[in-house]
C-alpha cells in the first residue's frame, strides 16, 4: 500500500486505501492563522515579542492580529470572548502550536502548491453548494480577505498532510479489530459523521421513523489539565479549579464562554466543541458519564490521565437508515455537512482499477523539480521498453516498491484526489505523466479494470474509518505534546503572568 495511509476526521486528503473526506465548510476552513516569518531585529524591538518558538519569533503585533480574527469568529458563532489577558494567552498557545506544526512540515519537506489550494477551494464551494465566486463573496463578507483565506486553507491542507504522515500512519487497525467492530454493529449501517461547522440548536433531531442506527452524541468539554507527575497539592488545586467552574455552570454561566476562558483543551476557543459521533465511540469515561444526560445537560467533574473534565451534551439523537426508494440518490447526492451519512445497504457495483506506481518523495534535498525530472527520465525509459515493475523496485520510495509498485485493486475514493483523477484517465497499460500528491511525485500505470460488488468491502472500509476516529484524537495530542517537549519555547506572556503573581 502507499505510504501515508490515513483516515483523520475532517481531513482534507486521505491516502491510498482509505479515501477522501469532506473539507471543513466556510468558517472552519479559516481557523488557524500562522505567525509570519520573523521580522528584522529593529522591527522586533518596535513591535515587541510575544513568544519564541525554536528560532521563530511571534510578535505582539501578530498576536493582536490573530486575536482580532479569532474574536470575529467567536462572535459569529456566539461564543463569549474571555477577558483580554486570558484570551491573549489562549490565542498565543494556538499560534505556538501552529508554529511547531509549520516547522515540522518544513522539516519533512511538505509543500502545498497553488494547484492544491485551488482544488480545495473548488471542493469547499461544491460542498456548500456555491460557485467559487459566491464563496469568495461569502468570505469577503465575513471580514477576511481572499488572500488570507487562501493562506488559511493552505495551512489546513498542510496540517492534514503532516498529521497523516506523523500520526495516522502509526495507528494500526487489524482485520480482527474490524471483525470485532462489525460484530458489535451487527446488520446496522456503519455511520459516518462530520462535526457541524457552526453551533447547532441544543435540541435532539426528531426521528421520522424508528431509530435504526447508533445513538449520536455531540459533546463539548472544559479540560483542566494536570501536569504529569504532579504533586498531590497541585492535583487538589486543579480539582478545586474544576469544581469552581462547575458551580458557575450550575449557577447559569455560559459553557462555551467558560471553555474559552478556562479550558486547556485544544477546542477551547470553539467553545469546547469536540464534534459528534456515536455514543460508544467516545472514550469510555465520557460515554458512561453522559449516558443519561439530556441535550443541554452538564456532567460533574470527571478525572482522567490528562486532568479534570466537565462535559456538556450539545445534541443527541439517532441516525436514520435511508428509505429504499431513495438509497441510490443518497449515494450520489452529497449530504449536508452537519448530517451524518449512512452506509447504503444492498449490492454496490463499483469499477476497480489495478494500478502500479513509482513514488519519489520531496524533501529539503529533493525538490519538486528534481523529483519530477527523475520521473520524466524513468517514463522515457519505460517508453523505450524497460519494465515499469523493475524500475519501481529500484527507484520507488513507497512500501509497494518490493512488489514492483503494485497497489492491487483500488476502489473509487481510496486514493488521494490528485492521484485518482489522473489514474481514471489512463487506459490499460498506459503510463501517466508525473503527478504530484501530498506524498511526493508519482508515475502511475494502469494494469486492468473490473466491476465488483463491494458491499462487504465498503462496510469494512467504513469500520476502519470509525476505528481510526476513536484513536486519532489521543494519538494526535500525544504527538503534539512530543513536539512541544522537544522544542525551545519562550512564552513571554507566561513570564509576565508569573511575575505578576
Amino acid at each position: 500500500m502507499m505510504s501515508g495511509s490515513r483516515h483523520p476526521a475532517g481531513a482534507l486528503f486521505l491516502a491510498l486505501l482509505l479515501g477522501s473526506s469532506a473539507l471543513a465548510p466556510l468558517a472552519q476552513a479559516a481557523g488557524k492563522t500562522r505567525p509570519a516569518a520573523a521580522p528584522a531585529p529593529s522591527e522586533q524591538f518596535v513591535d515587541g515579542i510575544a513568544a519564541i518558538v525554536n528560532k521563530q519569533v511571534i510578535t505582539l503585533g501578530q498576536l493582536a492580529d490573530k486575536q482580532a480574527q479569532v474574536r470575529r469568529q467567536m462572535q459569529q458563532q456566539q461564543i463569549p470572548v474571555p477577558e483580554d489577558a486570558v484570551f491573549k494567552r489562549q490565542v498565543l498557545q494556538q499560534m505556538i502550536n501552529a508554529a511547531l506544526q509549520d516547522q515540522e512540515a518544513q522539516r519533512q519537506g511538505i509543500r502545498i502548491s497553488d494547484a492544491q489550494v485551488d482544488h480545495a477551494i473548488q471542493t469547499v464551494a461544491q460542498r456548500n453548494r456555491l460557485t467559487v465566486e459566491q464563496l469568495k463573496k461569502e468570505i469577503l463578507s465575513s471580514g477576511m480577505s481572499w488572500d488570507q483565506y487562501r493562506v488559511e486553507l493552505r495551512s489546513q491542507i498542510q496540517d492534514d498532510t503532516l498529521r497523516q504522515r506523523s500520526v495516522e500512519d502509526r495507528i494500526s487497525i487489524s482485520d480482527s479489530d474490524i471483525d470485532a467492530f462489525l460484530q458489535t454493529v451487527g446488520d446496522r449501517p456503519v455511520p459516518q459523521q462530520q462535526a457541524p461547522s457552526q453551533p447547532q440548536p441544543e435540541t435532539p433531531p426528531v426521528p421520522a421513523t424508528a431509530p435504526s442506527g447508533p445513538e449520536l452524541v455531540e459533546l463539548a468539554q472544559i479540560l483542566i489539565e494536570v501536569p504529569d507527575y504532579a504533586a498531590n497539592a497541585v492535583v487538589d488545586e486543579k480539582r478545586q479549579q474544576a469544581e469552581a467552574i462547575l458551580r458557575k455552570l450550575k449557577s447559569g454561566a455560559d459553557f462555551a464562554g467558560l471553555a474559552a476562558a478556562a479550558s486547556n483543551g485544544p477546542q477551547a476557543l470553539e467553545g469546547g466543541n469536540m464534534g459528534i459521533r456515536p455514543l460508544k465511540d467516545w472514550p469510555d469515561l465520557f460515554a458512561r458519564a453522559v449516558a443519561e444526560v439530556p441535550a443541554g445537560g452538564v456532567t460533574g467533574v470527571l478525572q482522567s490521565g490528562r486532568g479534570f473534565h466537565i462535559l456538556k451534551v450539545l445534541r443527541r439523537g439517532y441516525a436514520q437508515r435511508p428509505a429504499p426508494a431513495k438509497a441510490a440518490a443518497a449515494r450520489s447526492t452529497p449530504a449536508p455537512a452537519a448530517a451524518p451519512a449512512q452506509t447504503p445497504s444492498g449490492p454496490m457495483m463499483v469499477t476497480q482499477t489495478h494500478a502500479r506506481h513509482i513514488l519519489i518523495k520531496t524533501s529539503k534535498v529533493v525538490s519538486d523539480d528534481k523529483a519530477r525530472s527523475t520521473l520524466e527520465s524513468l517514463r522515457q525509459r519505460i517508453e523505450h521498453g524497460e519494465s515499469f515493475a523493475e524500475l519501481a523496485k529500484r527507484y520507488s520510495q513507497d512500501a509497494s516498491a518490493p512488489q514492483g509498485g503494485d497497489l492491487g485493486w483500488l476502489n473509487p475514493g481510496e486514493t488521494v484526489p490528485a492521484f485518482e483523477q489522473v489514474m481514471n484517465t489512463l487506459q490499460n497499460g498506459q503510463v501517466s505523466e508525473p503527478v504530484k500528491s501530498p506524498f511526493g511525485w508519482h508515475l502511475i500505470q494502469v494494469e486492468d479494470r473490473r466491476s465488483k460488488n463491494m458491499e462487504q468491502e465498503f462496510r469494512r472500509m467504513q469500520a476502519r474509518r470509525e476505528l481510526m476516529e476513536r484513536r486519532i484524537g489521543p494519538a494526535y495530542e500525544d504527538w503534539l505534546d512530543q513536539l512541544r517537549s522537544q522544542a525551545y519555547i519562550d512564552n513571554r506572556l507566561e513570564h509576565t503572568r508569573s511575575g505578576a503573581q
